[in-house]
């Protein structure tokens, strides 16, 4: 019974770091978050959030869920989710989000989309009429 209950268990993504001091040239395709310390240089697509940190250098085009940017992002960036130009951070590229936030301090050199968010999928429930008793103040 107990070698069931294992083979059930779901896999768990694992978080992707690219540390301080380590360059990397290639793409990045991840189920996970990303978070960026060194200098990376290629192609990045996640299902999760990337983060480009204070001392990050990332010359690639990005796209994720959601982009944080405290770094330096030479490239376009894409999400379905919000880009955060945070106050260190630098973009150079064209932007394609839902949400576009840029803290002061913080640039962007280049042009933005805004995309509408996916609306978020509602149970198809019957109108019913409101009584009108149930507009009236309570009395006491």
């Amino acid at each position: 019974m107990a070698r069931l209950r294992k083979s059930r268990k779901a896999l768990v993504a694992t978080d992707t770091l690219i540390g301080q001091g380590s360059e990397i040239t290639g793409t990045i395709q991840c189920d996970a978050n990303l978070r960026i310390e060194g200098n990376f240089n290629g192609e990045i697509a996640s299902q999760g959030y990337v983060t480009v940190g204070e001392s990050a250098i990332a010359r690639s085009n990005i796209n994720a869920r959601e982009v944080i940017i405290a770094g330096k992002v030479y490239g376009d960036v894409a999400t379905t989710g919000k880009l955060t130009i945070t106050a260190t951070g630098e973009m150079f590229g064209d932007v394609t989000a839902s949400a576009l936030i840029i803290m002061e301090g913080g640039a962007l050199s280049g042009t933005s989309t805004m995309n509408q968010p996916e609306p978020v999928p509602t149970m198809a429930t019957p109108s019913k009429e409101v009584s009108s008793r149930f507009l009236q103040p309570e009395t006491n």
